[in-house]
């Protein structure tokens, strides 16, 4: 006889569970039966899925079945005389564990559904759908493309995934949460109907320099000892470019420098701002003339930065 790998036709591996078979079973039946599937071969493919299942769903015939040990595909072999006369005959379909009627009263709803509204236009599904936007695109609003699976019923009333791509445009000032309509995007029509709608519900996107706070944006600023300390002239990031920030001489780590109306923009309201939060920074390795500098600093400098910790005690 030639071999066939049940476990291969079903998609599992040799120490599948049997809830594991059996939701291979389900797929494939619904994949391959002769009545809805456009398949070449669909009902050989039917009959094989069918054997396999109804051999691996029993706990006597699978264990017999690995008795076999493992051929090629096709391959000719003889199996032992236990086999040809306990389960070598003609598999006997029992699918009583599977609930077939539940499978095919779906077919058969939505093929009744199709022919008790065939006269009658029937609007498309809405759907929606979170679309991820950046901190740039919110600041100056942006083109940009969607890809997307939506469900869709095909002409067998069966429901499949169809992949569709938008273009998009995001405004600015969006928002977290800011839902956009796509008209006519949605579920396709029955019976020549329109089509449903496509929202899409733009989420921000964490930024790797900026956090968000309303429209307000707040950046990290990191600062040198002697920049904090004697005032700078430093660049900060803003989504517009670069801007020339002033520190202020004496400036404290945890400090909130402000630029006005460098936040995120708003289509009714003014701008928000950016706030640079100081973070004072200090080098990991020295030069010998720097620590020569940072020696004589400590022995002039008065300055004590742990005084209030004793301040009464």
């Amino acid at each position: 006889m030639k071999y066939i790998d049940y476990y291969k036709v079903l998609g599992v591996e040799r120490d599948a569970s049997l809830a594991d078979i059996k939701k291979a079973y389900r797929r494939l039946a619904h994949k391959y039966h002769p009545d809805i599937s456009k398949e070449s071969k669909a009902e050989d493919k039917f009959k094989e899925v069918a054997d396999a299942y109804n051999t691996l769903k029993d706990t006597e015939k699978r264990a017999a079945y690995d008795k076999l040990g493992t051929h090629a595909p096709g391959e000719e072999f003889v199996p032992p005389q236990s086999w040809r006369q306990g389960f070598g005959g003609a598999n006997t379909e029992d699918f009583s564990d599977v609930d077939l009627s539940d499978l095919m009263a779906a077919f058969a709803a939505a093929q009744g559904r199709g022919q008790q509204h065939a006269q009658r236009p029937m609007r498309g599904e809405d759907f929606e759908i979170v679309l991820p936007i950046t901190i740039e695109q919110i600041y100056s609003g942006a083109q940009t493309e969607l890809s997307v699976s939506l469900p869709e019923i095909d002409k067998q009333g069966l429901l499949r995934r169809v992949p569709r791509t938008f273009q998009v445009r995001i405004p600015k000032g969006a928002t977290n949460g800011q839902r956009l309509r796509l008209p006519g995007k949605g579920g396709a029509s029955l019976n020549g109907g329109p089509s449903g709608d496509l929202y899409l519900v733009m989420e921000i996107q964490a930024h790797r320099l900026y956090q968000i706070d309303g429209r307000d944006l707040y950046v990290d600023l990191p600062l040198a000892p002697w920049e904090a300390t004697l005032g700078a002239s430093v660049q900060v990031p803003t989504p517009g470019g670069r801007v020339e920030m002033t520190v202020p001489a004496g400036t404290t780590s945890g400090r909130k420098l402000r630029l006005g109306k460098r936040g995120l923009p708003s289509p009714i309201e003014p701008p928000g701002d950016l706030f640079a939060v100081v973070r004072i920074e200090v080098p990991k390795t020295v030069g010998e003339r720097e620590r020569e500098l940072y020696t004589q600093l400590a022995a002039a400098s008065s300055f004590d930065p742990r005084a209030q910790l004793y301040s009464g005690v």
